[in-house]
């Protein structure tokens, strides 16, 4: 019942941001966790598409029809962004920037594929959203988990081969991918992983886990999970006196970890793509959300992209009808803030891959 009722509460409590100019508007959507403890991801995803929104209707919208945003909670719950998917069939919704969480993408895709709605999503970097999609309107403007396992996996060998090293998720879509996939890299390079460990995520108290780790020794801890559950680990380790490299991907990219972690987090290592805020083309838009007050962390950029290939695609077909953009996608090529991107026949997008990051006081740097 608490299940459903906080479903409900999502669905009716979903914000609008609507500009119109005279004219129809074309519903688009982001979506992601708004509320819970993975909502910081959730701001940034709001972030991108809003000043995404603005900025587009204030050249005039898309073809010459202005944009109306709603933005949809899912908590980053499969059940949930199930329901929200299936409420924005019901608002008339074209194209949807998410979700946030793949364990959220994934299910929402069959609805959104069902319905001819074409979905990019910013931030979901399990393989099997587009590995797996379940038709040709699921695409993501991130890179995906068996890339950056790779580059993790590559790490790990490189400066802990012989030493002990434990690797740990959260069994979400996520967490689990992600450490499966940077293991496997790991040992293909003749990696030897001491400890593999499942945490449940939400949980305040890790020092079960944090015992374990110590009782083996371990040099490094990859961690595939959320920079919530990430922070409280390191900061256990340190209160337990372990010097132990703490070690994530792209889920520690928010300011949030260290407000978790403060000097616990120092030295942390995380891989990301490279950082959109140096990307020359992305100046101008960066500028603005500064002057704004926002720091386009994380995946603030990516959202705004989602959204600028939609309005390039539409502008490109010539048309908001949207096997036409969708038709448009597959062949195009868009400039955005990330760079000129164009899609494979699975939907994944043609950038860079990952790079590391080190957590020093309280901002993270790449390597």
């Amino acid at each position: 019942m608490n299940k459903l009722i906080s479903i409900l509460v999502a669905l009716f409590a979903m914000t609008f941001s609507t500009a119109f100019a005279g004219g129809h508007a074309v519903k688009i959507a982001t979506v992601g966790p708004m509320s819970g403890q993975y909502a910081s991801f959730g701001e940034q995803m709001k972030a991108g598409a809003e000043m995404a929104v603005a900025d587009i209707n204030a050249n005039g919208g898309v073809n010459g029809a202005m944009l109306e945003l709603i933005v949809g909670d899912d908590a980053c719950d499969p059940k949930q962004a199930v329901a929200v998917a299936n409420d924005l069939v019901g608002q008339g919704v074209s194209f949807v920037a998410g979700h946030f969480c793949s364990g959220s993408s994934i299910p929402a895709s069959s609805v959104y594929n069902e319905e001819g709605i074409i979905q990019i999503s910013p931030a979901s970097t399990n393989p099997a959203l587009t590995d797996e999609r379940p038709g040709p309107y699921t695409h993501r403007v991130c890179g995906r988990d068996d890339q950056q396992g790779q580059v993790a996996g590559q790490y790990l060998f490189d400066n802990y081969s012989g030493k002990n090293v434990a690797i740990v998720h959260d069994k979400t879509a996520y967490g689990k991918g992600l450490a499966d996939a940077t293991m496997a890299a790991f040992e293909a390079l003749g990696g030897n992983t001491t400890l593999y460990e499942a945490y449940t995520a939400g949980e305040k108290d890790y020092s079960a886990l944090v015992s374990k780790l110590k009782q083996n020794n371990i040099d490094a801890l990859y961690v595939g999970g959320y920079h919530t559950e990430g922070g409280l680990i390191v900061r256990q380790m340190r209160d337990q006196g372990m010097k132990t490299k703490l070690i994530s991907g792209d889920a520690l990219v928010t300011a949030e970890y260290w407000q978790i972690t403060g000097d616990a987090g120092e030295g942390t290592l995380m891989t990301f793509s490279p950082d959109p805020r140096n990307n020359p083309a992305a100046a101008s838009v960066v500028k603005e959300f500064k002057a704004a007050g926002i720091e386009p962390e994380g995946y603030v950029l990516y959202s705004y992209a989602a959204l600028q290939v939609f309005e390039q695609a539409a502008t490109q077909a010539g048309s908001i009808d949207r096997k036409k953009v969708l038709k448009a996608m597959k062949k195009g090529k868009f400039n955005t803030v990330l760079g000129t991107l164009s899609f494979d026949k699975k939907g994944d997008v043609s950038l860079p891959g990952y790079v590391f990051y080190e957590w020093s006081k309280g901002n993270y740097k790449q390597l």
